[in-house]
Order: C-alpha cells, then sequence, then structure tokens
C-alpha cells in the first residue's frame, strides 16, 4: 500500500510529439516509441525519471515537453 501512495505522488512530464518518427534514425524513433509516442500531436504523460529524462534529451528537436 505505501508503495502505490509513492507512485501516485511521484512527478510526471507531459510530452507531445511533434514531428514524425518516419525516416529518423533507428535510435531516436526507438525513444519516440519507448516514451508511448506513436502518432504526431499524440501527448502522454510519464514520471519523471532519469531514463526519460535521457530519451526526451535525445529526441528534444520532435518534442514538446510541459510540467504535468
Amino acid at each position: 500500500m505505501v508503495k502505490a501512495v509513492a507512485k501516485a505522488k511521484s512527478k510526471q512530464v507531459r510530452v507531445t510529439l511533434l514531428k514524425s518518427r518516419f525516416g529518423r534514425s533507428p535510435g531516436h524513433a526507438a525513444c519516440a516509441q519507448g516514451l508511448g509516442l506513436r502518432r504526431r500531436h499524440q501527448t502522454v504523460l510519464v514520471n519523471d525519471t532519469p531514463e526519460n529524462r535521457g530519451m526526451i534529451a535525445t529526441i528534444g528537436y520532435m518534442l514538446r515537453v510541459e510540467e504535468a
């Protein structure tokens, strides 16, 4: 039960894919897929972890990032 409460309070980031994954390097397309982004203008909430921040930094030119 304690884990559920801690998980619910974790900080999240709202990420929107602005540019298409197609035509990008395989690593950049994989980062977008890893964040859960499938199509342009799709917005997802991801936990603010170092792993997700690294993926966001890698493909930052394709994204809009907002604090949730």
